[in-house]
């Protein structure tokens, strides 16, 4: 949409995982720095937890597309509520299992023949597992249970559990004693810091292509940590805003003036909102929900007006919207008409 005008090859902050614009903070690192280390171990779990958005898919995207050995057979588990059998009939599906039939004795079966015979052909298999805070701690269990498969004293199968902050509680349950004790390292993801955001931002405009040395302003990027709390899905979301507004607006530099405006018009949409507190609104109608309404009340009648300044404010940026999206068109179909213009002249 806004590439040619800033001269990207692609655009920089799509939400999609990408190895190629992976960008390691030294938590990053040392979290991929420990799954790298359990593939050589070849045993043992590794679990990486963090906060929703801090880039736990992101790892392991990056350490799969990084897996220089050909003897590890990988893949890769988005985990939803999953009984123990559910589990089983995943993993069998994931690395490709045929099951001759239904039940958990013959989903074992079917798994164990199968890693067997990668152990002689001289592989092994990984499997991780992608938002493991939605298992139950009788599904977390039954990982453990597969890592019990060895050969030649061997492990057959090894696996990496990435979740957000649940996961923790989970593992550190009583019952959870056995499966602590595989644990050969763990990490926890943070949000970025303000220096971290300036490295991140400029990482991806660089690998999309961006020439402009100035993009932002030298202060731009201290509020946009205050804006999104230094999450890199946030800032993902919110700087691709930014750059779609700059290229509507024209501009050579975004500044904090126009962060604020584009803060301003997020606040008031459904696209990823950019606070992470409950409204006072919020709070004060679950607090006064079971009060008796006095329709002919100064309060009430200050309430409304508060409302109606609310829609006003609401129409008006959604009006603000559609100029900007009118602008865009026409400037689509102005540059349509140039390139068409330039064709003809070639030819």
């Amino acid at each position: 949409m806004y590439e040619s005008y800033y001269g990207f090859n692609e655009r920089p902050f799509q939400l999609s995982p990408d190895p190629r614009f992976f960008f390691a903070t030294s938590h990053h690192q040392r979290a991929l720095s420990y799954l790298q280390y359990g593939l050589d171990q070849g045993e043992g779990f590794i679990v990486i937890t963090g906060p929703i958005g801090t880039g736990k898919t992101t790892i392991a995207r990056n350490l799969l597309s990084s897996i220089g050995d050909k003897n590890i057979v990988a893949a890769q588990l988005v985990t939803t509520k999953l009984s123990p059998d559910e589990l089983l009939e995943l993993v069998a599906a994931e690395f490709k299992i045929p099951l001759k039939g239904n039940g958990k004795a013959e989903a074992l079966r079917s798994i164990e023949a199968f890693l067997i015979k990668l152990h002689k052909q001289g592989k092994r298999a990984l499997l991780i597992v992608d938002e493991a805070q939605n298992l139950p701690s009788e599904t977390v269990e039954e990982l453990r249970m597969l890592s019990n498969f060895q050969l030649d004293d061997k492990p057959l199968i090894q696996s990496f559990l990435l979740g957000q902050e649940e996961l923790k509680d989970i593992i550190q349950a009583p019952n959870m004693e056995q499966f602590r004790q595989r644990i050969i390292a763990s990490a926890h993801l943070k949000p970025l810091s303000v220096e971290e955001v300036k490295d991140y931002v400029n990482h991806r405009l660089q690998q999309a292509g961006c020439e402009k040395v100035s993009l932002f302003s030298d202060d731009a990027f201290e509020l946009i940590h205050k804006k999104t709390l230094g999450v890199p899905r946030k800032i993902n979301i919110f700087v691709d805003r930014l750059l779609l507004f700059g290229f509507l607006e024209e501009l050579t530099c975004i500044d904090v003036d126009n962060i604020n405006d584009v803060a301003e018009e997020m606040s008031v949409e459904l696209t990823g909102s950019l606070s992470t507190q409950v409204p006072e609104n919020d709070q004060q109608n679950s607090q006064t929900v079971n009060q008796q309404v006095v329709i002919n009340s100064s309060k009430n009648v200050e309430n409304i007006k508060d409302v109606l300044r609310e829609v006003e404010e609401i129409l008006e940026s959604n009006i603000k919207q559609k100029i900007k999206m009118a602008r865009y068109v026409d400037k689509l179909l102005k540059q349509k008409n140039r390139q068409y213009a330039q064709d003809q002249i070639n030819r």
